[in-house]
Parts: C-alpha cells; sequence; structure tokens
C-alpha cells in the first residue's frame, strides 16, 4: 500500500515538473517574438532583430543564409547560381550520384602523388559498383546510354530523349523487357518520343543508327505502344519539311510552296495510307521546281533516304492535286 502510494507521488512530481519545462519553453518562446521592454512586435531588417514599437535592437549579427551575390535578371540569377545540377530522368540514378572526374589532380590543377592516384583509382572504381548496385540498375545505365547516342546521331533535343527515357522506365517497371534486346526497347522507345513531342524521324533514319535490324525494331516498337497504351498520332508530313528544305538549302519561297502542296493533299486525303516521308520528300522536290529552283531528285532521295521512285511517284500525285483543287476556284 506504501509503495503504490509513493508511486502515485512520484508520478504526479514528473508530470508537474513536465508542465512547469513546457510553460517555460512557452514563455521563453514568447519573450523572443515580443519586445522585452514594451512587449510590441519585432521584425527583422537585414542581419538585425528589431522592435516596430520602440526601436529596440533586440538581436545583431544574424547569419545571413543567402547568397553573398546580386542579379538582376533570371538568367544572371542562374549563372551565378552554384547548386547542383537539376534531377534528370536521362540518368539512370537521376543525375543523383557523385561523378568522380578522370584527371589525377587536385584543386590547384597539381597532379596527385602515386599513393593519391591509387586512392582515387580505388574511390571510382567503388562509386562505379554503388552507383549500379543491382541489374535493372545496370539494364537502364546501358539503355539511357544507348537512347543518348541514338539522340545525338539524329540531332534529337533534348526533350525527345527526356520522353525516351521515360517510356523506357515504363516499360522497365511493367516487366517488358524479357525477351526483348535492350538496344530494340531503346530503339522503340527513342522513335515513339519523337513522334509524341513533333520531331519525328523516319523508321530508316533511325534504323541506320541503331545496333538492331529494322525488322526487330519495328516489331519491338509495335509491342511497346501496345503494352503501355501510347498515344502517338500518325506522322504529319510537314513535320518533316523544315529539315529536309534546311539540309537542301532551298528559299523561304520553295519551302511555302511545298507546304502549299501538302496542305492541299490532305484536304483531299491523300496523304491517308500513303508514307509522310515520302510525301513530304515529294513536296521539297516540286516546291523549288514550282519557284524556278533547281533540285535534283538525288538530292532530295538522300537527304530524306526515299526512292526516286517514289519521289517521282507522289511528285505527279501532289501536282495532280494540287491542279483538281485549284479548278473549281
Amino acid at each position: 500500500m506504501t509503495s503504490t502510494r509513493i508511486q502515485s507521488y512520484d508520478e504526479q512530481t514528473d508530470v508537474t515538473e513536465r508542465t512547469d519545462e513546457n510553460e517555460q519553453a512557452e514563455s521563453e518562446r514568447e519573450e523572443v517574438q515580443t519586445c522585452p521592454e514594451c512587449g510590441g512586435d519585432l521584425a527583422t531588417h537585414e542581419n538585425e532583430t528589431v522592435c516596430e514599437e520602440c526601436g529596440l535592437v533586440v538581436d545583431e549579427d544574424q547569419v545571413d543564409r543567402g547568397p553573398e551575390w546580386r542579379a538582376f535578371d533570371s538568367k544572371e540569377k542562374d549563372e551565378k547560381s552554384r547548386v547542383g545540377a537539376p534531377t534528370t530522368k536521362m540518368m539512370h540514378d537521376k543525375g543523383l550520384s557523385t561523378n568522380i572526374g578522370w584527371q589525377n589532380k587536385d584543386a590547384y590543377g597539381k597532379s596527385l602523388g602515386s599513393r593519391q592516384r591509387q586512392k582515387m583509382q580505388r574511390l571510382r572504381k567503388w562509386n562505379e559498383r554503388f552507383r549500379t548496385r543491382d541489374s535493372k540498375e545496370r539494364n537502364l545505365k546501358q539503355a539511357l546510354g544507348e537512347i543518348d547516342r541514338m539522340a545525338s546521331a539524329l540531332g534529337l533535343p533534348e526533350d525527345v530523349r527526356e520522353t525516351a527515357s521515360v517510356i523506357y522506365r515504363r516499360a522497365l517497371d511493367e516487366d517488358l523487357l524479357p525477351g526483348r534486346s535492350i538496344e530494340g526497347v531503346a530503339t522503340a522507345s527513342l522513335y515513339a518520343a519523337a513522334r509524341q513531342t513533333g520531331t519525328p524521324r523516319s523508321i530508316d533514319e533511325v534504323a541506320n543508327v541503331s545496333r538492331i535490324d529494322e525488322m526487330e525494331f519495328k516489331r519491338t516498337y509495335r509491342y511497346i505502344v501496345r503494352e503501355l497504351s501510347l498515344q502517338i498520332q500518325p506522322a504529319d508530313p510537314e513535320d518533316y519539311v523544315a529539315r529536309f528544305a534546311s539540309e537542301l538549302g532551298i528559299s523561304d519561297e520553295s519551302e511555302r510552296r511545298a507546304r502549299e502542296l501538302l496542305r492541299n493533299a490532305k484536304r483531299q486525303g491523300l496523304h491517308s495510307g500513303k508514307s509522310p516521308v515520302g510525301l513530304a520528300a515529294a513536296a521539297v522536290y516540286a516546291g523549288p521546281l514550282l519557284t524556278n529552283e533547281k533540285v535534283t531528285q538525288a538530292e532530295v532521295s538522300e537527304v530524306a533516304q526515299v526512292s526516286e521512285v517514289t519521289i517521282r511517284n507522289r511528285y505527279h500525285e501532289l501536282l495532280e492535286a494540287s491542279e483538281s483543287g485549284a479548278a473549281p476556284a
């Protein structure tokens, strides 16, 4: 009975002490937030805490956590900022890992000694092992490197590479890779991303820079689009005109006439069931001829990577559609 009373007394004492500590902490917090002289509100200006009522300086020499430089526009702010690179889907670890440079030099540009070089080599080796700890990360690293290589060869912008990386990650997460090569899924992801972002490349162009044959590429592309339910619209022939015209060096007037031929053909449904690359090549060949510029079928064929026979056939069809479309007017 006595021990029970002593235990209850101790518990009451602990609760009382805890309450007193909480009240003391709250009072200290209130003292910091209010002026100790007049009880007015405090405000922080630069590195000083000042009472807004009486002007008393309560605290000074605070740590300034802002940058020591000034910037007058967003571009200058980005240039002076010293934070790390943003995360990106184009790297298997999203760019969050540490990169150890291959140069055996210190921060002052001096060469490292033999013992330090050996130490840095060991650090690089272990850093590389930690970056790819399992088979999934090694798979992703190889595939994203392949996507970056092909995108560079095709001259695709960064947003296409980012989209292709996201598509490949989805395929990997949904376990679509067994039975298919890493290069095949990477090629299909890049081609699908180019179509989705409105910067298409022809199947022949993508197949030329890929490490797999064209049949496997087409088969894997159809599989990825079907399993991931990708919303990909049919390629517009006009999307190819600007690139073909730039590589051929034709005038703006010729490019405009080529676009007019394609728009007229689309109004009449001529593009249905036909290769958009072949139609674009024929329009780029017809446009300069209508403006008295000289462009050969061989030059257009080399740039567009379609046969001269296809260019001639589509060329006649475009002219016929243009004449029939202009006849009622």
